[in-house]
């Protein structure tokens, strides 16, 4: 039998708050969570693994930390998350004491295997700032775990998009040493995406020569002002999350990355009737 495909959900940017509170007032985060936890739950077939890129909590605090556990507690499915510049390093390895930490302690990096895939998570918060930077034990440690073998795909994932994206309100919070990252990624041809998050938007680009993406938010976008011409605002649009997919295969395989909405939608319907004929 042929090794069958491995399927790795993104989700980010969550901004969970306490219970009955609204993050900027007006949306409702742990409601949104519940839809998108729904939809991750239904989706077939099963993802094997969740990723959570960054943004876990708002403020933050240890209540809703303990809230987001509470909340994610239907989630079917294994998860590992990294932090965004909204979290909490400390606050973050006591709510998941039992990931797999590159360090006893600093960042929260780590390396999950699914299958014949690799996953490593990058820890690009910077305690008390909004934008994001790969310290040096990071940098050294995804240099080696890359180096390690040759043969399996990795795919990488962190809070901060290492590329402008259009947006001078988030560029100016993006992961500001990316050209050290562009220097590993360079050296080890098994990257095959870098996978983000923070900016509330679908997204993709190039980086390095690989794929690099952005993940959308189950709440709330941030506004697309590419003219510069509004104060940082957001919108409230149709949810969604990232599905990469893994296709063994010659070489290091393929790697496809679907956008999936949230939500209950209509469907699915057949194309033809029990004749072969166009409905």
């Amino acid at each position: 039998m042929s090794e069958k495909p491995v399927l790795v959900a993104q989700i980010s940017d969550l901004h969970i708050k306490t219970p009955g509170a609204f993050a900027y007032g007006r949306v409702d985060t742990a409601k949104a969570l519940g839809r998108c936890v729904a939809t991750l739950n239904a989706l077939d077939p099963a993802p094997d693994f969740v990723v959570i890129s960054g943004d876990l909590g708002d403020t933050p605090t240890v209540e809703e930390y303990d809230y987001l556990a509470h909340l994610l507690q239907p989630l079917k499915w294994p998860f590992a998350a990294v932090p965004g510049n909204h979290d909490s390093r400390e606050m973050m390895r006591a709510a998941f004491p039992n990931a797999p930490y590159a360090f006893p302690s600093g960042p929260l990096d780590q390396k999950i295997e699914v299958g014949n895939l690799d996953l490593v998570l990058l820890d690009s918060s910077v305690h008390g700032k909004p934008h994001g930077e790969l310290g040096e034990p990071t940098l050294q440690w995804l240099d080696t775990t890359l180096a390690s073998t040759t043969d399996r795909p990795a795919l990488l994932f962190l809070h901060h998009p290492p590329f402008v994206a259009g947006i001078w309100h988030m560029d100016r919070q993006n992961l500001q040493n990316a050209g050290e990252l562009a220097t590993i990624v360079r050296r080890h041809p098994r990257v095959q995406l870098i996978a983000c998050g923070h900016v509330h938007r679908a997204t993709l680009t190039l980086f390095a020569g690989r794929p690099c993406t952005i993940c959308p938010a189950p709440n709330h976008a941030v506004d697309l002002d590419l003219a510069h011409s509004r104060e940082p605002s957001f919108k409230v649009e149709p949810p969604a999350l990232h599905l990469h997919v893994w296709f063994p295969g010659e070489g290091l395989g393929t790697l496809v990355t679907h956008q999936v909405p949230i939500g209950d939608f209509d469907g699915p319907h057949p194309f033809f009737g029990p004749d072969g004929k166009l409905l």
